[in-house]
Formats: structure tokens, sequence, C-alpha cells
């Protein structure tokens, strides 16, 4: 389990919820046009919101959409997402509750060098923390977070040399740059390995996660495939990547990065949350996808059964098309809607049969009183 640290009003990591985040894709200087996108994504469940900050006028303008969103009593902690400029970055940490700085941007690029020495590369860790020093100092005055968020296919010159542009480079940056902060007495830290193939993704979080932990470092991880792209394939691919981490036991903030309205991508963050079990917020629904054997519409009895009972949050309910597999392979659900003749169904209560060959009528009807019963 990793650290828990707090991000202004929220926790995040050490047994907390898995946090759900996105990131405002409007120009930071329109005070407005952000401010009413963030709160859609908050209305919508979000509990970070990011927001660029390409320079130091932007950032500070995070101070004007702050303070809009205060208005409207939204509290959400703020995100300040940096690139390639460190002044705007200390400019944001004195405003925003976490900043999100990118290691490959701190040091040196596009030298044309192949080779480093020992004490070169050494020499070149050290410079990152002369440079990440007012940062951290400032972040640490403000009890701002930071977010060492690696990206593929940005690392430096100095990590491809040794490493490649590689899962195990983008692990090693991230490794150093924790170094960096450990040394200068911070640890209010997330860190993110974010590439576009779910591989790569996957392999490069594994791998720093076991490098912290060899160090005795327990920091918060943050998962996302990035540039995932939209549709369906937007959606598995970032369910492959997060929910294949989650399932390990690894993450505890998540971001969607859908080619669409930022709004679009809470649900499916939910979604994926739900279906590896991390962090119920609706029923669960086994269904079968039927056969000859079945003799009722089971496509039409499930759409019907998910919306009357949908406030049942946290139940499991199977519905099935017939007895033959039915019963077992819905052993660990609540309850049971199962086929069982024409036109007939059976219910059950976690294994025990309730009531037999109902019309199919009545039987939604049936199951969702007698789940009312039991929560009374």
């Amino acid at each position: 389990m990793s650290r828990q640290i707090t991000i202004g009003n929220l926790t995040l990591g050490g047994g907390a919820p898995v946090r759900v985040q996105s990131m405002t894709n409007t120009d930071t200087m329109d005070t407005r046009a952000t401010v009413e996108q963030t709160l859609r994504l908050v209305e919508a469940g979000c509990e970070l919101v990011r927001i660029t900050a390409p320079d130091v006028k932007a950032a500070e303008n995070l101070y004007n959409i702050k303070n809009e969103l205060a208005k409207h009593g939204c509290t959400v902690p703020l995100v300040a997402d940096i690139h390639f400029n460190p002044l705007a970055a200390e400019t944001a940490a004195a405003i925003v509750e976490k900043v999100r700085v990118n290691p490959g941007n701190y040091t040196d690029r596009n030298t044309g060098r192949t080779q480093w020495s020992d004490s070169e590369y050494a020499d070149d860790i050290k410079r990152i923390g002369d440079k990440m020093s007012r940062l951290i100092e400032i972040c640490k005055k403000h009890g701002t977070a930071m977010r060492i968020g690696t990206n593929h296919g940005s690392l430096s010159e100095r990590i491809v040399c040794r490493y490649g542009n590689s899962a195990e480079g983008m692990a090693q940056s991230a490794i150093e740059f924790a170094e960096v902060c450990r040394q200068q007495g911070f640890d209010k830290l997330v860190f993110s390995m974010k590439a576009s193939n779910v591989k790569v993704m996957v392999q490069s979080t594994r791998l720093f996660v076991q490098k912290m932990k060899a160090l005795g470092m327990d920091y918060p991880i943050h998962l996302g495939v990035t540039e995932a792209g939209d549709a369906m394939q937007g959606r598995l691919k970032s369910a492959a990547g997060i929910g294949a981490l989650l399932i390990d036991g690894i993450g505890d903030t998540i971001r969607v990065s859908l080619t669409e309205d930022p709004v679009a991508e809470i649900p499916v963050a939910y979604d994926i949350l739900q279906a590896v079990g991390v962090r119920i917020t609706q029923p669960e629904y086994i269904a079968c996808p039927s056969c000859g054997r079945t003799q009722y519409d089971i496509q039409e009895a499930l759409q019907r059964i998910k919306k009357a009972t949908a406030q049942f949050t946290g139940v499991k309910i199977g519905v099935m098309g017939c007895i033959v597999n039915g019963p077992g392979e819905m052993a660990d659900a609540d309850y049971g809607y199962v086929g069982s003749g024409a036109g007939k169904i059976t219910l059950y209560k976690g294994k025990e049969i309730v009531k037999r060959n109902i019309d199919q009528k009545d039987a939604v009807e049936e199951l969702v009183r007698l789940i009312e019963s039991d929560r009374q």
C-alpha cells in the first residue's frame, strides 16, 4: 500500500478510494470557460482537475480560476500541468494544490550526445536537483503536492543513451527524481508512467513500483494510457492498461484520456474502477450471452432489470438464461434471475431459491421487492 498524502482537502493513497481526475481543454486564460468546464467535470464526479499552465501568465491566472470556483462553492483540488517552463511551475505551486512536471523537461535534450560517463551522469542528476530546489521549497511552504509524470517519448538524452526509450528508461527517470526530492526532504509526491502503448505503460509502472519498493519508497501512483484516442478504442485501451495495474494492487488515482469532451472521461473511469472491484459506485450484473437453452428474452430482461435496480449500489445480480449453468456461474451474486422454462423465471438469494417459475412479466418487479425487503 502507498503512503497517504493530502491534495487540498482530498486524501490520496494509503487506503483512500482510488481518485478520478481529468483535465480541462479550454484556454487557461479564458477564466469563464475554464471555470464552467471544471464545474461540469466536478458535477460528473471528477475529484481532481488538471489545468495546463504553459507559461507564467497562464500560471498566474490559476488564481482567478480558483477564486471563481470558490464563488460557486467548488473547492476541488486543482493541478497545474507544467512542461517546459520551471518558472510557471514555481508560480503555480504557490496557487494550486498540486503541480505536474515532466522529468524530461528538466534535463538537457537534443545535444547530440551519445556517451555519458558515470561522473557526467551523476553531475546531470545534481543539476536536476539544483533546478528543482526552488520549486520544492515553494511546494513545502504552501503544502503543494507534486506529480512527477514520466512520458514515453519525452525522456532525456542521458536516460535514452543508457536505457533506451523504454519502460526501463521511464522507470529509472522517475526513480532519479524521487531520489532528488527525497534528498531535499520533500515527499508529497505522486508518480506516473504514461504511454500511448498499453504494454509500455503497464511494464514501466510495474518496473517503477519494483524499484521504488527496493529503495524503501511508497509514493502514490497515477495511472493512465495517454493519447488513448476516442470512442471504443480509447475506452478499451484505457481499461486494459489501467485495469491490469489496479488488479495488481497498483494505482491511487486514474485519468482516462479521451479525444472527446473531458466530461466523457469520468463515467468511463468509474466503470473501470467498478469492473476491477476497487471502487463500487453502482450495481453489478452477471449476465450470460444466452444460447438455444434460453426460453425467455434475456436481452430485454437485462435492460429492464438494470433500469429497475440502478439505485442498489454494490448489489450483484445474476441474470442467467437457464438452470444448466446459471446457478453455478452466478454463485457469488447476491441475487439471481434465472430462466426455468418457457417464459418462466426462478429467483435466487445467494445460492438459495426464493421463488420458482414466476411469469416473466412479473419477475422483475418480484426481484426488486426481494432486494428492497432485504435492505429495510
